[in-house]
């Protein structure tokens, strides 16, 4: 497996990537991800993701992710970071989902890139800056 740099895919790639109907460029990306062992996730991903199933077959393809994919800790470190994001977003008049907070400041504990599809991670990024 390549050791290339792990990168914390978002859950707004992995639908497209786990539906036939998927964007095929975005597929595409994850894909790629996939094949050169760089893709990862956490938890709060996985979360997002099993309550999102429609079918058994994208429910299979969550448990051999699951066998497969790092899984990077929402550790204590990383909900503080999240905390501070908050409130720092609030202070600039930025909303972001909880789920995205939580997946931005594990990336970024865990020194991780992040492959998405959403526009709060862009707010997020100037937040960090």
């Amino acid at each position: 497996m390549g050791h290339s740099m792990a990168v914390l895919v978002d859950s707004s790639l992995w639908v497209h990537q786990l539906r036939k109907r998927g964007e095929p460029a975005k597929r595409d990306r994850v894909n790629a991800l996939l094949e050169n062992g760089a893709a990862a996730w956490c938890p709060a991903v996985r979360l997002e993701l099993w309550r999102g199933v429609t079918n058994d077959v994208e429910r299979k393809t969550l448990r051999r992710y699951e066998a497969l994919l790092p899984d990077y800790e929402i550790s204590a470190e990383v909900w503080e970071r999240a905390i501070g994001l908050a409130d720092r977003g609030r202070a600039a008049g930025v909303t972001v989902p909880l789920a995205d907070l939580l997946i931005f400041a594990c990336a970024k504990t865990h020194g991780l890139e992040i492959a998405h599809d959403d526009a709060h991670f862009d707010e997020l990024t100037k937040l960090e800056a």
